[in-house]
């Protein structure tokens, strides 16, 4: 059997696989159905530092190969983790990372120290593609300043490995990569969501509450490839892939187009497990191929 593990800065994986934030709640609710200690890692859903509702319903929408949301961050806030959710998971043994949001550098600083008290939780991964409040809404992850101006205040107060989300929806997203490289992010993931619509003809309306959403799922899988390709080329800190990842296969392309690991997002919705069984493939395909270590593959296009 090939070895599987994968190192990001100072975080080692048992094996590339883990899950996407708001995919897989805090792990917990997925306990009976997969051997938790049998991912990489897994990323709970989006953090903030105070209680955020959410947006309105519907906020799901199926799409052809794929699905929108609008969700909306909802959560209990950083200290509800802290008290109620860290307990819970501190033993197990796997990588628990938090997700971090916020609407001001400064937000996320705040939560991302919260976080850094945690003994157990080894990383975080700022998701920077939330609305910049001060710049009428605009993401923060759609310019180098923005994107550079969270990655800076962060690392001022959070010591561990700092892995930064990044959004497709931007010109040359290797530019932001190269930003948030500069000012000290320790790994990039990508992509986030695509910002995409639905709507309702007989209604003629949106079908999402608020108009759009993030698309997610294997109609997002060949931008995601071509995008984590040319980042993975433009850094030298490791890549995270996700997007549209459904088995196995997928996995191994990414990793090909330069990831060191993975993350497995909406495949979840579909099959509870396809997280371990994209770990079991990757291992079958790494021995078919007569790779010793999933090391081999990292980067390895012939292109």
């Amino acid at each position: 059997m090939a070895d599987l593990s994968v190192r990001i800065h100072d975080l080692q994986l048992r094996n590339p696989v883990m899950t996407a934030s708001g995919t897989f709640g805090y792990g917990l609710e997925f306990a009976d159905l997969v051997p938790l200690n049998g991912l990489g890692g897994i990323i709970v859903k989006g953090t903030t530092l105070h209680l955020r509702e959410g947006n309105d319903y519907p906020r799901m929408a199926e799409t052809a190969s794929g699905m929108l949301n609008c969700v909306g961050l909802q959560n209990k806030g950083v200290d509800y983790f802290c008290e109620h959710i860290y307990p819970e998971v501190k033993n197990i043994d796997t990588n628990f990372i938090v997700n971090v949001s916020g609407s001001s550098p400064e937000d996320y600083a705040a939560c991302a120290s919260r976080i850094n008290a945690l003994e157990k939780i080894p990383a975080i991964e700022l998701n920077i593609s939330c609305p910049n409040v001060k710049q009428g809404g605009m993401a923060f992850g759609v310019t180098c300043e923005g994107a550079a101006s969270v990655v800076r205040a962060v690392r001022k107060c959070y010591e561990k490995t700092m892995i930064v989300k990044l959004s497709p929806n931007v010109t040359n997203i290797a530019d932001i990569a190269k930003a948030v490289e500069d000012e000290g992010a320790d790994s990039v993931s990508l992509i986030n969501t695509l910002m995409g619509m639905a709507i309702d003809a007989e209604k003629r309306k949106p079908v999402l509450s608020i108009g759009t959403g993030g698309l997610s799922g294997p109609a997002v899988k060949p931008v995601a490839l071509r995008m984590v390709w040319q980042v993975a080329k433009a850094v030298k800190i490791p890549v995270v892939g996700l997007g549209g990842i459904m088995n196995a296969l997928d996995a191994v392309e990414f990793m090909l187009a330069g990831a060191t690991a993975i993350e497995v997002g909406t495949a979840n919705f579909i099959d509870p497990a396809v997280t371990i069984k994209i770990r079991d493939g990757i291992s079958d395909w790494l021995d078919a191929h007569g790779c010793k270590s999933v090391q081999e593959i990292i980067g390895a296009l012939d292109a």
